[in-house]
């Protein structure tokens, strides 16, 4: 594969031949737009993710230690949680926004690493999330389906695969210019167009068609007279469904603004305040996807919500328990009658 100069790239608010008052105000709103919308991810998503990831784990180590054992469905969600805990905390880059954090190439080749390694893994991990689920509706796939019963080494082909995609990669951020500093975003802008290609190919494109597929024969095929109704099935695994949506949707507005910066490249052109803008807002999003993911399955995920109210019940009986603590009442002193 041919070495590609990319030198040339720079963020359009970086670039400072501005021919008219337009573009400053241009560049002033998108960067207070910006700024805004950085503010409330840290200060909503953020915490409401990590507590949400937090609580998940406590759920299901607590559940291990009870039991000895976990099911394969939890072990797969346990997976996907903490993949979406470590984008959460990668997503802490974003901190410096309107400006972009400074680092070597090096720093940010690594930093693009780990973050397309959760990524890759989260996107995968649940795809596998899903075909365990469609085994469940269809028993006689199941028997004949060994892998599933070894959820262990599905998730160990899982890592394997994506370290393979991440470290492809890292090398298609550019091996060049290692020691000099740059602007950097988890995606960095300096990368080659293959990297936003192969990336859209195998994190997203491939994912969505096996997602797809699970869902048409979940909803095409007539399932055993044993197992239960479809919308049964459904509410039973309603955070996994409810994720699926909400990943394709989030992940789709981001990969397509991926596609149009790599177009953008190909035409040797920086774009424009507004594609920027895009930009930033579709890396937003997909880290607020991360922490909704999380949230839907503390919610959904009967485990969890059983735990979460158990919980809830306690805090009602303390509440109750201090609301009827009986209170010392000082009764005056009757008057003696008149004789």
């Amino acid at each position: 594969m041919a070495s590609h100069n990319m030198t040339w790239i720079s963020y359009p608010s970086k670039n400072l031949a501005f021919t008219s008052p337009e573009e400053i105000e241009d560049i002033i709103a998108s960067q207070n737009i910006i700024s805004r919308l950085m503010h409330c991810y840290i200060a909503f998503f953020v915490p409401t993710g990590l507590i949400a990831g937090l609580c998940i784990l406590i759920v299901f180590i607590k559940n291990y230690v009870r039991h000895k054992a976990i099911e394969n469905l939890d072990l797969l969600l346990l997976h996907f949680t903490i993949s979406n805990i470590i984008m959460i905390l990668l997503s802490f880059t974003v901190i410096t926004r309107p400006d972009y954090l400074t680092a070597t190439h090096l720093t940010c080749n690594v930093l693009s690493f780990f973050f397309n390694f959760s990524y890759f893994n989260s996107q995968y991990v649940f795809v596998l999330t899903l075909l365990i689920l469609l085994l469940k509706r269809f028993p006689p796939w199941t028997a004949h389906c060994k892998a599933t019963q070894r959820p262990i080494l599905c998730v160990g082909i899982v890592l394997t695969y994506t370290f393979c995609l991440s470290l492809t990669e890292a090398v298609l951020v550019g091996t060049d210019n290692y020691h000099l500093e740059t602007d950097c975003q988890l995606d960095p802008l300096f990368a080659w167009p293959e990297y936003e290609i192969v990336k859209f190919t195998f994190g997203f494109g491939i994912p969505l068609f096996l997602q797809i597929l699970c869902f048409t024969v979940l909803l095409a095929k007539a399932a055993p007279a044993e197992a239960p109704a479809l919308q049964q099935h459904i509410r039973t695994y309603a955070a996994v469904y409810v994720i699926s949506v909400t990943t394709v949707t989030c992940r789709l507005f981001y990969n397509l603004m991926l596609l149009f910066r790599t177009a953008l490249k190909l035409q040797k052109s920086t774009g424009t305040m507004k594609n920027e803008l895009v930009m930033n807002i579709a890396e937003m999003v997909l880290f607020c996807e991360s922490c909704a993911s999380l949230v839907i399955i503390l919610c959904f995920h009967k485990p969890c919500k059983d735990e979460i109210l158990k919980v809830i019940q306690k805090c009602r009986r303390k509440t109750t328990a201090n609301n009827h603590l009986e209170i010392p009442e000082t009764n005056a002193p009757h008057e003696s009658g008149s004789q």
